[in-house]
C-alpha cells in the first residue's frame, strides 16, 4: 500500500479534531497515533437509568471534527451514543462533523424482504443526518446501496488492501478464492484480482436467521488452498458450512477472512470446530476476550492507518479513492 506512512508536507492540522466513542476507543487511539495528533477530549457517562451524557472537553467551534464510533453490539447503545455525540458537537458550533463508522449496524435491513417490515438501514441514515451529521466515512457496508440512503457525502472504504496484503505475504500455494455466497461475488472478485488465483462460488440456502446450508460449489477446489472472504462474520453459519463443503471437495487448506468480526451467538464455537487454518479479521469491532482465548488461529489486522489516511485526505480535500489504487 503505497500511501502508508506518507505525510503531506504542507498539511496544516489546525482545525482537525478526532474524537472516539465507547465502541471504538482503542481504534481511535491508533488512528490518532498514525495522524500524530492528540485525541479529542470528551467524557461519556451514563445516568442510573441508562441515559447517555456526553461532555466535550475542548473548544470545537469552527473545527473539522471526526467522531470514530462503530455501531456494533450493543448496537442500539452505540448508535444512540453516536447520535448524541453528533448533536453535542453541532450545538458546540463545529464547522463540519464527520462520523467515522467502521462497522455500520443495521446494514442487513436494507430492503423490505416481506410485507410490513422496516428498512432500518435507511432509518439509521435519517437519524444520523437529522442529528447534524455533515459527512460519513465507513467501511465495507453489507449492501452497497446503503450509500444512497444518505443525502450527505459518504466515503466507502474497503479493507481489501489490508486483508489482501496479509495473504500476499503468506505466499500460499495453489490458491483459489471462494465466495461463500452468490451475493459476495463482487467482494471475492476484488480479492482474486489483488491476490491472483481462480474464483469459485458457493450456493447456499438460508434455513433460519442464524443457520445456512451450503448446497453446492461452482468451481474447482480439489488440491487447492481455499481463501474465503466476506464482509462480516456474524454467527459463522455460512463460514462453517462452506468450510465443510470445500473440504468434501478436496481442499487442502482453508483460510477465512472478514472485515467485521461481529461474532454473535454461537460464532466462536462454530469457528473453533470448523478446522480452519487461519481466521483473519480487522479491528473495526473490538473483539471479546473469549474470541482470543478460544481461537488460537485468529489474526487481527488493524485498519487504523488506512482509516487515518482517509481522514487526513478528507480534511485536506484530497482524493480518497486513490487509496484503492
Amino acid at each position: 500500500m503505497s500511501w502508508a506512512g506518507q505525510q503531506s508536507t504542507d498539511r496544516d492540522s489546525n482545525g482537525l479534531v478526532v474524537f472516539g466513542g465507547s465502541a471504538s476507543s482503542a481504534l481511535t487511539d491508533k488512528i490518532c497515533a498514525y495522524l500524530e495528533m492528540r485525541r479529542g477530549g470528551a467524557t461519556v457517562s451514563r445516568f442510573p437509568d441508562g441515559e447517555t451524557l456526553i461532555k466535550v472537553e475542548e473548544d470545537v467551534r469552527g473545527k473539522d471534527v471526526f467522531v470514530v464510533q462503530s455501531t456494533s453490539p450493543p448496537v442500539n447503545d452505540n448508535l444512540m451514543e453516536l447520535c448524541i455525540f453528533i448533536d453535542c458537537l453541532r450545538r458546540a458550533s463545529a464547522k463540519r462533523i464527520t462520523a467515522v463508522i467502521p462497522y455500520y449496524g443495521y446494514a442487513r435491513q436494507d430492503r423490505k424482504s416481506e410485507g410490513r417490515t422496516p428498512i432500518t438501514a435507511k432509518l439509521v441514515a435519517n437519524m444520523l443526518t437529522k442529528a447534524g451529521l455533515n459527512r460519513v466515512l465507513t467501511m465495507n457496508l453489507h449492501a452497497d446501496q446503503i450509500q444512497g440512503f444518505f443525502d450527505i457525502p459518504l466515503d466507502h472504504l474497503t479493507a481489501a488492501p489490508v486483508l489482501a496484503q496479509h495473504f500476499i505475504n503468506r505466499h500460499l500455494a495453489n490458491p483459489v478464492l471462494v465466495s461463500p455466497d452468490v451475493g459476495n461475488i463482487k467482494f471475492g472478485s476484488d480479492f482474486a484480482s489483488r491476490i491472483g488465483g481462480e474464483l469459485a462460488v458457493i450456493h447456499k440456502r438460508r434455513l433460519s436467521g442464524d443457520l445456512t446450508a451450503a448446497v453446492t460449489i461452482v468451481g474447482n477446489v480439489k488440491g487447492k488452498t481455499v481463501m474465503m472472504f466476506d464482509d462480516m462474520i456474524t454467527t459463522a453459519g455460512t463460514v462453517s458450512e462452506a468450510a465443510k463443503l470445500v473440504r468434501q471437495h478436496g481442499a487442502v487448506g482453508i483460510y477465512v477472512a472478514a472485515t467485521h468480526a461481529v461474532f454473535a451467538g454461537p460464532a466462536i464455537e462454530r469457528l473453533a470446530s470448523a478446522n480452519l487454518n487461519e481466521i483473519v479479521v480487522t479491528d473495526t469491532i473490538p473483539l471479546r476476550p473469549e474470541a482470543l482465548e478460544k481461537l488460537p488461529n485468529l489474526t487481527v489486522l488493524s485498519v487504523a492507518n488506512f482509516v487515518g489516511e482517509a481522514i487526513r485526505r478528507i480534511h485536506e480535500h484530497r482524493s480518497v479513492s486513490e487509496l484503492f489504487c
